[in-house]
């Protein structure tokens, strides 16, 4: 594969370069070693094209000449050939006799492989000399053995060697670099280059200036990592595929360049090897039972494995057949001709006759048949119920049946369960695939409705909300009349989309429509879904004596969930509701029991929605480490599944947690990562106007912190995040008060009053009671009553992080009026806590505002062991007997940076400022401790 830029390769270029730029004053050698379509070749274009100035000698293995001894050898030394005269007698005629075709005796190798390396000196000896012998490994093993003696003889020589082989040659003395599979990202920026050079080449009007991100994503998923996989997979994609708009191959081309060299490796393979190699590639389970029983049906043994094992396409092993590269596998299945491939799957369906089998074995059988079989679609339907075997495969299996369907209608129902079972599985783009699939073949509406809500639903977590919400709609209008249930699921999505857009005003038709639906002997689910949307229209009517029953409601019947209604989907719904009514701890624990079973169940397509409500219950718990990493697993399974929404509303999170700790750097890389594409108004778009807004507050901007907080919602207009607002008025009526205008910050306290007022949470409480205590008049009894109340209100047991911030404030407020006695004793608090937290900021705020109060500080009054972590207590230690950072970073294998780093956290955290008061501070703490001790 020739590109002119090399994509994930940089490491190999370097040491190309490397290898030629050492050629003025020595001579060197480079083995390239990697799986077929690697790149190999590319590598050693490359380095012709950067050997300016030197002779390159260039030659390939080839397979056709493998049995011809020194056959590579002839073709590569043939330029120079003239040169000879320069060797010893004895060295010119045995070489010449070699290349001639004469066999060379074991006991003259040794002289031979001189003479070669004589006659490379001597084409070297007016400029430097280049060697190239690409696939050494494929031609004659006498070439390979001559070529690997003269590059490791290299050393005093203006000569450089550079070979390739596949990754199971072993040359030894020879330097040596593997070629790794391609990133996810190289892999994309292989196949736009390649998308480019069609374009340019073809000048195809149709092709799309760039590929899809769906495309992209599942193109590097099929190329395996492989640029020759890449390349030809984009040599065959219609202009559809590139947009995402149509199914893509399984696999690379048979007939591509990847194709031909695996095909090639085959065939030179024994006729029982390849035989038993494919059942073992179609076998994709790997148990080595259902392989040996199918061997033993094909009237071989898996011992015919061997040649192939030797050539490095497989591994037999105690627990069954491996393939060492991704692509092998596929390429096998590919390469092999169908009617072969048919009569495998057959063998392999005949031997799994298991119960646990039975899917298995229908997918082997549907894979052997063409034209329709109602019979085996209807047995594929049945084997794929529940997903036991995984959604993907149940998907694929629902595909086949839909294709071995003989009534338009039963093809639309399985394509459409397809899509389900896909969409479970976390793969968006296959299930809006078979969805456009689906279209095209149902004209029935209530079909096309009940489509409309997974598409509707797709929308809500990978596209526009907007769109959803009108789709999600629609669609349960229309199916209203046959499904209750499935259109009273359709409106909470669309609920759950109008919220995401910012359009709560929309809210209230959700409501109608699902109170119309409602019934009073509903199902447990059913009853769940209504309470929450009951609960939710009443939340932004404000009508919260209305919301709270609906909602603890819908907390209740979560909990009380069995059967087929477990599920991820009603315990988030009823995860929300304990949100939305403030019951925290009910919250987390249903949000956490629908991500351990999302996990069991396999369902991805609601892990990343279950972790996001997962994490703000620990926002509010005060848990402010464990929502970061839940919100950091949330976005690994949003961009696992394409759940763009998702992933953009965990940035959103992970930025706000991070101002909070005034993590300036990862908060705004994580609000970069957001980039533009969130419409203004939605909900990831407000929780980064939030972030900045806290970073804002930190920084001492209160008018910019108070208009980016007021801007996150209308309230009264039902537009904007009005729930996103709610958790952050806190923060905006903090930076109000610094202002001589405060009208939203005192709207906003007060929706947050009745809000708070309607819960039992103290926590929202003592929040209620803070913020009016800062917007009440400076150093008046009305500000330090309101502290107290929220000082007494906040729990012992969850919000340290919130305690400490009231006590901090409220120290701020003491000192301001002229109360420096009583502002310390706070201050002393907040620092304490902000200190156990690793919050160090806040620490430093509070040491700050103490030292103004007019307090010397020292270091916190609690153990180090406390204050410091247990690496920062053991390097604390070192210091404390005298050890310097290089012999401490010895002891603990450390870097001297990383030493250092953790050195000025623990002078920070523990009030110092040298290594003498350090030791000083651990001598007086022992003496303490022995103290105690007696």
């Amino acid at each position: 594969m020739q590109l002119t830029v090399l994509r994930g390769r940089d490491d190999e270029c370097r040491a190309v370069r490397s290898l030629l730029d050492g050629m003025t004053n020595a001579g060197g050698a480079l083995l390239l070693r990697g799986e077929p379509g690697s790149g190999r070749t590319a590598l050693v274009g490359y380095a012709h094209r950067h050997a300016e100035g030197r002779t390159v000698l260039a030659g390939s293995g080839l397979a056709e000449e493998a049995a011809l001894p020194y056959a590579g050898l002839q073709r590569l030394v043939d330029p120079v050939l003239d040169r000879a005269t320069a060797l010893p007698t004895e060295q010119r005629q045995l070489l010449r006799r070699a290349l001639a075709g004469e066999s060379c005796p074991a006991d003259r190798q040794l002289t031979l492989s001189m003479a070669v390396l004589g006659l490379l000196a001597a084409a070297a000896q007016q400029r430097p000399l280049l060697a190239t012998m690409d696939d050494i490994d494929r031609g004659d093993p006498q070439t390979a053995q001559v070529l690997a003696f003269v590059a490791r003889r290299l050393r005093h020589l203006p000569l450089a060697v550079l070979l390739t082989a596949d990754l199971t040659a072993n040359l030894d003395g020879i330097p040596a670099h593997r070629l790794r599979a391609l990133t996810e990202h190289e892999s994309s920026a292989v196949l736009t280059d390649r998308l480019r050079q069609l374009t340019e080449r073809e000048g195809v009007d149709r092709l799309p200036e760039r590929p899809a991100a769906s495309a992209l994503a599942a193109l590097t998923t099929i190329g395996g990592g492989n640029p020759q996989a890449l390349a030809d997979l984009a040599e065959v994609l219609s202009a559809g595929q590139w947009r995402g708009e149509e199914p893509l191959p399984a696999a690379p081309p048979a007939d591509g360049a990847l194709g031909r060299a695996y095909r090639a490796r085959l065939d030179r393979l024994p006729p029982e090897t390849r035989r038993v190699l494919l059942l073992a590639a179609l076998d994709e389970d790997g148990a080595p039972g259902t392989l040996i029983r199918a061997v033993a049906a094909a009237g071989a043994e898996v011992e015919a494995l061997a040649p192939a094992e030797v050539a490095g396409l497989v591994r037999v092993e105690q627990r069954g057949v491996t393939f060492p590269q991704p692509l092998v596998r596929t390429m096998i299945a590919a390469s092999a001709p169908l009617a072969e491939r048919r009569a495998a799957h057959r063998l392999l369906a005949e031997v799994l006759v298991a119960p646990g089998q039975r899917l298995r074995r229908a997918m082997h059988l549907a894979a052997a048949t063409a034209g329709a079989d109602p019979a085996l679609a209807a047995e594929l339907e049945q084997a794929a119920v529940g997903g036991s075997d995984g959604w993907p495969a149940a998907s694929v299996a629902l595909r086949w049946a839909a294709e071995l369907s003989d009534h338009p209608r039963l093809t639309a129902a399985r394509l459409l369960t397809a899509a389900r079972y896909a969409w479970a599985g976390g793969q968006s783009d296959a299930a809006r695939l078979l969805l456009d699939r689906l279209r095209a073949v149902c004209a029935d509406p209530v079909m096309r409705a009940r489509a409309d809500l997974l598409r509707g639903e797709l929308e809500l977590r990978c596209g526009s909300a907007s769109s959803a919400s009108v789709t999600l709609l629609a669609s349960a209008a229309a199916v209203h009349g046959t499904d209750r249930a499935l259109a009273l699921a359709g409106l909470v999505r669309a609920g759950e989309a109008v919220c995401f857009a910012g359009d709560q005003y929309r809210y209230a038709e959700v409501g109608r429509r699902a109170l119309a639906l409602r019934c009073p002997d509903d199902p447990p689910a059913m009853e769940l879904m209504g309470s929450l949307i009951a609960g939710v229209v009443a939340t932004l009517r404000g009508d919260h004596e209305r919301a709270g029953p609906a909602l603890r409601r819908a907390v209740v019947l979560g909990g009380r969930l069995t059967g087929s209604a477990l599920t991820p989907t009603a315990l988030s719904c009823a995860a929300a509701a304990g949100l939305l009514v403030a019951v925290d701890g009910a919250a987390h624990r249903l949000a956490e029991r629908a991500v351990e079973l999302a996990r069991v169940r396999g369902e991805l397509s609601m892990l990343s929605r279950a972790l996001e409500l997962r994490a703000v219950a620990e926002y509010w718990l005060g848990r402010h480490e464990a929502a970061a990493e839940t919100s950091r697993d949330g976005l690994r399974a949003a961009r696992a599944t394409g759940q763009v929404n998702c992933a953009n509303v965990h940035l959103g999170m992970l930025a706000v947690l991070a101002a909070i700790r005034v993590d300036r750097a990862t908060s705004l890389r994580r609000i970069r990562e957001i980039g533009e594409a969130p419409t203004p108004g939605s909900r990831p778009h407000a929780l980064a106007a939030w972030a900045l807004a806290v970073l804002d507050l930190v920084d001492g901007r209160h008018a910019e912190a108070a208009d980016r907080l007021a801007s996150l919602a209308r309230l009264g207009t039902g537009r904007g995040q009005v729930l996103v607002q709610v958790m952050a008025t806190p923060y905006l009526v903090e930076a109000a008060a610094h202002l001589a205008h405060r009208p939203a910050a005192t709207a906003a306290l007060a929706a947050f009053d009745r809000w708070a007022s309607s819960t039992a949470s103290p926590l929202r409480r003592a929040l209620s009671a803070r913020c009016h205590a800062l917007l009440a008049p400076r150093g008046g009894a009305e500000a330090e009553r309101d502290f107290q109340a929220a000082l007494r209100l906040h729990p012992t047991e969850a919000g340290t992080f919130e305690r400490a911030r009231t006590e901090l404030l409220f120290g701020q407020e003491l000192r301001r009026s002229r109360r420096p006695r009583d502002a310390r004793t706070h201050l002393h608090q907040a620092r304490e806590m902000f200190s156990l937290l690793g919050v160090e900021c806040w620490a430093e705020q509070a040491t700050t505002e103490l030292r103004a109060a007019g307090e010397s500080i020292g270091p916190p009054d609690l153990p180090a062991a406390r204050l410091l972590t247990g690496q920062q207590l053991r390097i604390a230690e070192l210091v404390a007997e005298g050890a310097t950072n290089r012999e401490i970073a010895a002891r603990m294998f450390l870097s001297t940076r990383t030493v250092d780093h953790h050195l000025r956290n623990v002078f920070h955290r523990l009030g110092i400022r040298s290594r003498t008061e350090l030791a000083r501070a651990f001598t007086a703490e022992r003496h303490v401790g022995l103290a105690s001790d007696r």
